[in-house]
């Protein structure tokens, strides 16, 4: 696995590598689990997962496979009830002067609407055993402080090895925000979650 390359978020007063380039909306097109998190929100919860879909672009001078709005289903559960719980919005890209797909901005859907938050990607890679991965940051809300969520495409999260990686590299951002922010991950349960 090349080495991981992590990005301070755009909110940051720290700049991104020269060789840091942005997932595709194809790429991002899974139902991912949110294995580590920052956001006190999500220790109460468990199988906290996040569904992407790519909607149409908004305007039709954009190829479908670069789309500039995503469907953002979130499910999960309470740590001891079978409750299925949902939050849906639609993201829209945050900065379209280039190609760049890494930052965007959500907007609940339904009685949610008046709900709105932002988040980016800082760092992605595809694991040896081919499954994918994904660091977003937040930024902080009226409700709830800005955080890091680590993502994996299967239940069981990532391999030992890329988790550690994650961390170190989320350690080395120059941003003092981000490096507390890293160091309060903690594991969300899940109930196909590795024993480790």
């Amino acid at each position: 696995m090349p080495s991981i390359l992590i990005r301070p978020p755009t909110f940051s007063s720290a700049t991104a590598p020269p060789e840091w380039q942005s997932p595709t909306v194809t790429w991002l097109t899974e139902t991912w689990h949110v294995t580590h998190s920052s956001l006190p929100m999500w220790k109460s919860k468990r199988n906290v997962r996040i569904q992407y879909t790519p909607l149409p672009p908004s305007d039709s001078s954009i190829a479908s496979e670069h789309s500039d709005r995503i469907d953002d289903l979130v499910s999960y559960q309470s740590l001891d009830g079978d409750k299925v719980s949902t939050v849906h919005g639609i993201d829209k890209l945050a900065d379209k002067s280039g190609d760049s797909r890494d930052s965007w901005d959500w907007r609940g859907k339904g009685l949610l609407k008046v709900a709105s938050s932002h988040w980016e990607v800082l760092g992605y890679g595809e694991e040896d055993n081919g499954r994918k991965w994904v660091v977003t940051a937040f930024a902080s809300t009226l409700f709830t402080p800005a955080g890091i969520d680590i993502y994996s495409q299967h239940a069981e999260g990532t391999q030992v090895e890329t988790l550690e990686e994650v961390r170190a590299a989320l350690s080395k951002v120059d941003d003092k925000d981000v490096k507390k922010m890293a160091a309060d991950l903690f594991e969300i349960k899940r109930d196909g979650a590795r024993k480790d």
